[in-house]
C-alpha cells in the first residue's frame, strides 16, 4: 500500500461492504507476513512448554463476523503492563440493505425491497447506477455451509426521480420523498426471471424473487437451491475519483469511515517493518455497526476491544493487576471523518473551529462527551503531530447545532482507556459520494505512524 490518495480510492473501490473491506485488508496483512488468529481457539498454551499463539515480535490479525477487523503487532521489547497503542475506526457506512423478504413489484416492474441502514443523505441515491454486494450463505456439496462474498460490479438497480412535469410547483421547490415508498429500487420487468425452473423448489425461497436468486447463483457459480441466506447491500458502481484543478480532492462512496480503516492499516504496516525496538502493542480495530449505535456483537459497544487487550495480554501474564495497569498505560485514537467548513455554508461552523480540507487532521472536542477528547489526550495528540511535522486543526460544534458521536466515548466508558477523537475533514458526510483532501490522507498516515512509534516515549515523559 503506497499511502496515497489514489491508493485509498483503489482500496475503497474494492470494498463495497464491511465484509469486502475486512477480506481485502486480510489479504494485505497476509502479504505483510501477519498471522491469522481464530477467536474460537485458545491462544494460551494448554500445557507447560507449549508456545503461546502470540509472542514478542509477532504480527497478527483476526476478524469477527467477517465485518470487524483486529490487527496488531507485539514489540520485541514488550513487557506485561506496557500500553496498547490503538487506532479505532469503523467499517460500515449509511447504505440501503436488502430486506429478508425482498420480493416486491409494482405496475409491471420487479423491485428489490430495501431498508435504510444508518442516517444517510438518501436523496443522493436517486438516479445512480446501483448494484449489490455482500455475503451469501451457500450449501456445499458435502452438506456443509460456507459464506461467500459477492460483488456484482455492473449496474443492475436504479431509483429514478419523478420527472419534473409530474410534479407540482410546490413539489419542485423542495425535494421531498418517503423513505418507504420512494426508495425502492427497480431491478427488471416483472415477467423477467433467471433460472426460473430452479426457483421455488425449497420452502422460503419465495422471500426473494427468482430473478434476484438466479443472478446471485450466476455470480457465485452455484445453483439457486444452494443459496440459503444472504446479507446484501446496495452500492454506487461509479468508482471514486480525484478531481480539482490540481487533483487536490477525492470523492468516493464510503469515505466515512473506510478512509481511516485505510490510513490506520497503512500506519500499522509501516510500523510492522521494524518492531523489535517497540515496547508496546500496536493495534488497529475496525468495528462494524458504528452508524447504528455500535450495540452489536461486533460493534464498539461489544466486548471486542476489551477482549483484544485481555487475550493478547493473557499470552504473557494473566494477573488482574497487570491488566489494570495495562489499561492505564494505553491510549486510543478514535478516528472518524470530521466536518470541513463548506464554502457555501460557512455559517454552519463556529468561526474559530472551522477546519478546512488539505489543512490537516481535525481534533474533535465536545465537553458533553459526544467526543472523548480532554486536555490530556488532546495535548498528547497535538504533541505527536508536532513530532510528526504534520498540521492539525480543531473542531467544536456550534451551540445551536446537534453533535454526532463516535466509537470514542463508547470504548472509553467501557474500558477506561484514555481516548482522543479526531478525523480527516470531509464534505458531504453520509452522501453516496463524500469528499476529502488528498494531502490530508498522507499527513494522517504520518501522524498515525508517529503515534505507533513514539507514543510510549512521549507518555513516559509526562507526570500526569
Amino acid at each position: 500500500m503506497s499511502g496515497t490518495a489514489a491508493d485509498l480510492l483503489q482500496f475503497v473501490n474494492s470494498s463495497p461492504t464491511p465484509f469486502h473491506l475486512v477480506s481485502h485488508a486480510e489479504q494485505i496483512l497476509r502479504a505483510a507476513r501477519f498471522t491469522k488468529l481464530e477467536e474460537r481457539d485458545s491462544w494460551i498454551p494448554g500445557s507447560e512448554g507449549e508456545t503461546p499463539k502470540v509472542v514478542k515480535g509477532g504480527r497478527y490479525f483476526y476478524n469477527r463476523n467477517g465485518s470487524t477487523l483486529v490487527a496488531f503487532t507485539v514489540g520485541g521489547r514488550y513487557q506485561p503492563g506496557n500500553g496498547f497503542k490503538v487506532i479505532g475506526a469503523h467499517t460500515d457506512s449509511p447504505v440501503l440493505k436488502v430486506r429478508p423478504n425482498s420480493q416486491r413489484s409494482s405496475t409491471g416492474y420487479l423491485q428489490v425491497g430495501v431498508e435504510c441502514y444508518g442516517g444517510g443523505l438518501w436523496h443522493t441515491w436517486f438516479d445512480r447506477d446501483l448494484s449489490l454486494a455482500g455475503c451469501v450463505i451457500v450449501k456445499e456439496a458435502d452438506g456443509g455451509f460456507k459464506k461467500q462474498l459477492v460483488h456484482i460490479k455492473r449496474p443492475i438497480l436504479r431509483i429514478p426521480n419523478l420527472c419534473i412535469h409530474l410534479q407540482t410547483a410546490e413539489e419542485r421547490s423542495a425535494f421531498k420523498f418517503n423513505n418507504e415508498t420512494h426508495l425502492q429500487p427497480i431491478l427488471t420487468f416483472l415477467e423477467t426471471t433467471l433460472n426460473k425452473e430452479e426457483s421455488g423448489k425449497e420452502a422460503g425461497k419465495e422471500r426473494h424473487s427468482p430473478a434476484l436468486l438466479g443472478l446471485l447463483a450466476q455470480e457465485l457459480g452455484c445453483s439457486v437451491s444452494a443459496i440459503k441466506d444472504f446479507e446484501l447491500t446496495l452500492f454506487d458502481t461509479q468508482p471514486g475519483t480525484l478531481w480539482g484543478l490540481k487533483n487536490e480532492f477525492l470523492s468516493s462512496p464510503r469515505l466515512d469511515n473506510q478512509a481511516h480503516c485505510y490510513t490506520g492499516l497503512c500506519a500499522l504496516l509501516g510500523h510492522a517493518v521494524d518492531i523489535e525496538a517497540d515496547s508496546g502493542v500496536s493495534m488497529l480495530v475496525c468495528f462494524d455497526h458504528e452508524e447504528i449505535g455500535s450495540d452489536s456483537a461486533q460493534g464498539a459497544g461489544s466486548p471486542v476491544m476489551s477482549e483484544a487487550v485481555t487475550r493478547v495480554l493473557g499470552c504473557f501474564s494473566q494477573g488482574e493487576e497487570i491488566h489494570r495497569i495495562t489499561l492505564r498505560n494505553s491510549y486510543l485514537i478514535s478516528a472518524d471523518v470530521a466536518h470541513a467548513v463548506h464554502p457555501n455554508y460557512p455559517d454552519k461552523h463556529e468561526k474559530n473551529h472551522a477546519p478546512a480540507l488539505n489543512a490537516g487532521t481535525a481534533i474533535k472536542t465536545n465537553n458533553n462527551q459526544r467526543y472523548a477528547t480532554n486536555a490530556e489526550t488532546g495535548f498528547l495528540l497535538r504533541e505527536l503531530a508536532r513530532r510528526a511535522g504534520v498540521p492539525v486543526q480543531e473542531y467544536v460544534v456550534r451551540n445551536d447545532t446537534p453533535c454526532g458521536s463516535t466509537i470514542g466515548p463508547i470504548i472509553a466508558s467501557k474500558t477506561g482507556i484514555r481516548t482522543v477523537d479526531l478525523g480527516i475533514c470531509s464534505w458531504s458526510m453520509h452522501s453516496i459520494r463524500e469528499t476529502l483532501g488528498c494531502d490530508d490522507v498522507v499527513s494522517n498516515i504520518k501522524l498515525f505512524q508517529t503515534f505507533y512509534a513514539e507514543f510510549a516515549h512521549l507518555d513516559s515523559s509526562c507526570s500526569f
